[in-house]
């Protein structure tokens, strides 16, 4: 499967933002995904994860509340909407997949995406 994450950009603070996540190749609903972020210098950090039927989402700490993920599997699409932003949500996301949701979680999901950038000024 391939991705492309798009949907990035300058947001002040408490600002909104959707992130999209497109994916081709094999049957989408077979791949759990999920979301990440990064800073230059630091680990990649998990943010958000779907299951394939988009029943089960789990969320970090650090964004619970204020970011939700969703997945529209006709489109073959992801989606992360962000609300209430801080400086410190500021990184590039990645989004990511895998037939294991609990590989996603522990960050060794098989697929990954190029990112897109959110900075979000204070």
């Amino acid at each position: 499967v391939q991705l492309q994450a798009s949907g990035g950009g300058l947001v002040q603070t408490g600002g909104s933002l959707r992130l999209s996540c497109s994916a081709s190749g094999r049957i989408f609903s077979m791949y759990a995904m999920g979301w990440f972020r990064q800073v230059p210098g630091t680990e990649r950090e998990f943010v958000a994860a779907i299951s394939g039927s988009g029943e089960t989402t789990l969320y970090s700490d650090s964004v619970k509340g204020r970011l939700t993920t969703s997945r529209d599997n006709d489109k073959n699409e992801m989606y992360l909407q962000m609300k209430n932003l801080k400086p410190e949500d500021t990184a590039r996301y990645y989004c990511a997949a895998d037939n294991n949701l609990g590989r996603i979680q522990s960050n060794q999901a098989r697929a990954w995406g190029q990112g897109t950038l959110v900075t979000v000024s204070s």
